[in-house]
């Protein structure tokens, strides 16, 4: 390992998660550049399937307990904090308007840090596991730093996760999209000065392009059956797509809460023959469905309560692949999906638009292959893991050296 790069410590609300591969992408890609890194989880595993490639990682998972039994449990935990982490009673100090279980589970994980030698913390999404990384990173005596991906910077929180604070006093925080840091820098202001754009990336020897030409395979879609996903949009356009007489099929990958409400809609519009809601699928088979699919759709729109998708590594997968896309104007996704260069990228919320955009791409073969091939080319030059991962790595190690000061109270 490089002498000048400290052991990171990553920190995630709940690990693993089906839908973040990103995450997972990222850790691999440090441990094959022989980079050790610990992983730590604040809230118990709640998933029912998992994606193959979490095999593959070597770091263990240490799950940091989410409740303390009672008073005296953590009175001794303080102690033990006093104890061996020099710096933990005078941060404690800082803590008056933390939450007691914020505070227990960062005292315990810094005193993981401490165990593994941990120097840096990184967090996932700015909410939960920023708040307990930036607290224990207090209590280390180290830096923290923190990725913001969609729902953390846009959606209304009944209670503010102060993300302002956090922005302030990270080492560094990296956002998905140019999107994303031209919103957090208009609204945070000089709050938002250590952000850096950084894209989620992809191991492309694992995703290897393939020029295919499948006009009569299905329309695909992938993703958490969630409004944001907008699915329910293309269900609308692929009633269109049947009321103009074309004899397409869909097939959505993913399960959430929507489904009950998309299986309706289905029936509803008399699309049982034509839409298939698959349930979540391993990434193996999904890779596989995507080089079957005759075009990609991801029509993903804004909330109604401001949730919104980042850049869906899906879409990125899809496009590495070789597999045509139609998108959506949803946040980072027009950086990706130049419209007419790398896809076809069409107003979020408008079935018709959709519609369109899916019918043009299936009745033209030249522009299905010359959209998958820039598409590939956008991938390997701007969402390679290896690069991206790099240069976050570098940002780590220079964090240890220019850590700024923290503020003096902790919220």
């Amino acid at each position: 390992m490089h002498s000048n790069f400290p052991k990171v410590g990553y920190v995630m609300k709940r690990y693993p998660r089906f839908s973040e591969t990103f995450i997972v992408n990222e850790i691999l890609a440090h441990e094959a550049a022989g980079y050790p890194v610990g992983i730590f989880a604040l809230r118990p595993d709640e998933e029912t399937h998992f994606q193959d490639i979490l095999g593959r990682v070597k770091a263990p998972v240490v799950r940091i307990p989410d409740k303390i039994k009672n008073t005296e449990e953590f009175w001794q935990l303080l102690n033990s904090a006093r104890a061996r982490l020099p710096k933990a009673w005078d941060a404690l100090a800082t803590m008056d308007g933390a939450a007691g279980n914020d505070v227990a589970q960062a005292v315990l994980l810094a005193l993981a840090c401490k165990k593994q030698g941990i120097g840096h913390l990184h967090a996932h999404f700015g909410t939960v596991a920023t708040t307990v990384a930036r607290l224990a990173a207090r209590l280390a005596g180290i830096g923290y730093s923190f990725t913001a991906h969609a729902k953390d910077i846009y959606f209304d929180y009944e209670e503010s996760i102060d993300l302002d604070v956090k922005l302030r006093d990270a080492t560094h925080v990296v956002t998905v999209s140019d999107y994303n840091l031209r919103y957090l820098r208009h609204r945070f202001r000089g709050d938002a000065s250590r952000v850096t754009r950084l894209y989620n990336g992809l191991d492309l020897d694992r995703f290897a392009f393939h020029e295919q030409d499948n006009p009569d395979g299905a329309i695909l879609a992938v993703g958490r059956l969630v409004e944001k996903k907008g699915f329910h949009i293309l269900i609308e356009a692929i009633r269109v797509m049947r009321e103009e007489g074309r004899a397409v099929r869909c097939r959505i990958v993913g399960g959430g809460e929507e489904a009950a409400n998309l299986s309706a809609q289905v029936a509803a519009s008399g699309l049982q023959d034509a839409v298939e809601l698959m349930g979540p699928r391993p990434q193996a088979e999904v890779m596989a469905m995507m080089r079957e699919a005759a075009v990609f759709a991801c029509p993903c729109v804004v909330g109604r309560n401001g949730n919104r998708d980042g850049l869906p590594t899906v879409l990125l997968e899809a496009m590495a692949l070789g597999t045509a896309v139609v998108a959506t104007d949803v946040t980072g996704i027009p950086e990706l999906v130049r419209d007419g260069q790398t896809g076809l990228c069409v107003a979020e919320g408008d079935p018709v638009a959709l519609a369109q955009g899916l019918s043009r791409l299936m009745d033209d073969a030249n522009l299905r292959r010359r959209l998958a091939k820039a598409g590939r080319e956008a991938i390997e030059r701007d969402f390679d893991i290896r690069i991206n991962a790099a240069r976050l790595r570098n940002m780590f190690a220079k964090q240890t050296v220019e850590r700024p000061e923290p503020a003096r109270e902790i919220a």
